[in-house]
């Protein structure tokens, strides 16, 4: 499906060979729930911040198959893998954890635009990407389709452009935040909680969720 104002390129299964996003690849997933051991990953899209958004469709497995074919998608695995790469997220945590259990790579380096919010954007408590894009960038998202069936064969026009929507701005917000955490003098703290992401989506895998291991 392609839209004059912001191309989608929809993908089955993998992206194609050959596609290059440069230094830094804007990245989301939409998932059948908020629960890596249960819900099973949908939808992962990928914007180099040019105005495109490629989509990677998974498609359900066969009941009692075995997954592992549905999600063989070495292009993909091997551009989340890419040291060379910034892999751009907002609530990176979760589609981090996402991305590991179910295509087996944890994603490195990683940037999440909601942890630079939280450091950077200290006089308020919003933080959500919808709150980001209005503040920062003077765009409005709709999220009507946030809570839709993103498990069906068949993807509606308007969930492609949703699903492209929260990526296609993430690099515009990047560069916002990262202006005002250098002003603040917070980008190093940024940082190292960027390269604890791994770390912490590997916490949710394991079970240890909510818990605060460094408390007494």
């Amino acid at each position: 499906m392609t839209s004059s104002a912001n191309p989608v390129e929809l993908h089955l299964g993998d992206l194609p060979d050959g596609l290059d996003f440069g230094g830094s690849v804007a990245i989301d997933t939409e998932t059948m729930g908020l629960k890596p051991d249960r819900d099973r990953l949908c939808l992962v899209q990928l914007s180099a911040g040019d105005g495109v958004c490629h989509l990677v469709q998974f498609p359900a497995p066969p009941l009692n198959a075995d997954r592992s074919a549905t999600y063989s998608a070495p292009n993909l695995t091997a551009l989340l893998a890419d040291p060379t790469v910034t892999k751009l997220f907002h609530f990176a945590r979760f589609d981090v954890a996402m991305l590991s259990r179910y295509l087996g790579v944890l994603c490195e380096p990683v940037y999440c635009t909601k942890i630079a919010s939280k450091l950077a954007r200290t006089y308020t408590d919003r933080h959500g990407l919808k709150d980001l894009c209005r503040e920062l960038l003077g765009v409005e998202l709709s999220k009507e389709q946030q809570s839709s069936d993103w498990g069906g064969a068949a993807l509606t026009p308007d969930q492609l452009r949703y699903a492209a929507s929260d990526v296609l701005y993430l690099h515009r917000i990047q560069q916002r935040l990262d202006d005002m955490l250098e002003r603040e003098g917070r980008a190093q703290l940024a940082e190292d909680c960027f390269r604890f992401l791994r770390a912490r989506a590997l916490l949710d895998l394991r079970g240890w969720e909510e818990i605060d291991i460094f408390a007494h």
